[in-house]
Order: C-alpha cells, then sequence, then structure tokens
C-alpha cells in the first residue's frame, strides 16, 4: 500500500471533517502553531512537525474509533509511518505504549498538554492572551491542581525531562509560538 503524506490543507479539512467539537479543534491548531515554532527553533522541517501536530486528533480517532462518522481506519495507515508513530507516541503512558524517541516524538508528547495549560492560563487574564504573559503566570496556574484540571501535569513534566529542558524554558517555548 503506498503511503500518503497530507497537505497542511488536507489535515485541516480532515480535522474539521472528522470532529465538531470546536475546542478540540482549537486546541490542534495551537499544538500547530507551537510544533512549527519549535521545529523552526530546532531547524527542523516546519511543514512535517506542524502538519503533525495539526493532525494528531483525527489520526487518533482513526486508531480509537473506525465507525461511520470516523476516519477510516485504511486511511489512517496509509500515512508515512513516521507521521502515524509520532502521533501515537504522543499517547504515551495514556493510550500508548509507543515511547517518543525523536525530538518531533518528545516534543509532541511535551507540548500537547502543555498547550491546553497555557491557553487556559491566558484565557483568565485580563487581556485573554499569550501575547503579554510570561512562564511565571503560567507556572502560578501550574500550582493549583483545580485549575485545568484535566490537564496532566506528569506528562508535560515528563516530555520537559525527556528533551533535557526545565519546565520554565518549555512553557516561554509554548507561549513563543
Amino acid at each position: 500500500m503506498e503511503t500518503h503524506i497530507p497537505t497542511r490543507q488536507e489535515a485541516f479539512e480532515l480535522l474539521c471533517k472528522y470532529n465538531s467539537n470546536e475546542s478540540l479543534i482549537k486546541h490542534a491548531l495551537a499544538v500547530e502553531a507551537v510544533m512549527r515554532y519549535m521545529a523552526c527553533k530546532h531547524g527542523e522541517d516546519e511543514e512535517k512537525w506542524s502538519i503533525i501536530g495539526l493532525s494528531m486528533i483525527w489520526i487518533m480517532s482513526g486508531f480509537r474509533k473506525s465507525i461511520a462518522g470516523r476516519v477510516p481506519i485504511c486511511f489512517v495507515k496509509r500515512l508515512a509511518e513516521e507521521y502515524i508513530r509520532a502521533v501515537v507516541s504522543h499517547g504515551w503512558g495514556i493510550c500508548s505504549d509507543v515511547e517518543p524517541l525523536s525530538l518531533l516524538e518528545k516534543t509532541l508528547y511535551a507540548i500537547d498538554e502543555l498547550t491546553g495549560l497555557v491557553v487556559t492560563s491566558a484565557l483568565v487574564r485580563p487581556s485573554k492572551s499569550i501575547l503579554d504573559m510570561e512562564a511565571g503566570s503560567v507556572k502560578k496556574k501550574w500550582k493549583d491542581k483545580r485549575f485545568a484540571a484535566g490537564v496532566n501535569r506528569e506528562v508535560i513534566e515528563k516530555g520537559a525531562a525527556l528533551l533535557g529542558v526545565d519546565l520554565t524554558q518549555l512553557i516561554t517555548d509554548t507561549i513563543m509560538e
């Protein structure tokens, strides 16, 4: 079977087609932006990293459910192995046993949960923007386990360790997107 690498437009269309949840779409767009920033920072392929960030939700839905209204599993399996592996590894320890190994995989693993915390932290600010936010603001919210309670802080810490960066630097990079 021939593999397929989606364009950014294809990835976005698939995201919208197979996800009616506006919050998930916004989350995927945030992950895409951070992945693009991180690829640029590390001299990697920005387009590939951003497409993988944008694709994580619809690819995972294809693996979870192959029923009407979801991404057909045969379509997902046609994707380039590197794309599938990166997306599946982002759920390491939660819904996958595939450990993130490459810089791309480790980055996606680390920033998926973190983007949720950063965005939520921005939304409670007077400006409702990340443009005037610093890592310290997110770290203050980090300590309150009731704030963004669905964000798995252990995954973020584990991701920072995998990347060999401290938490403040990872938060700063996520805000910089």
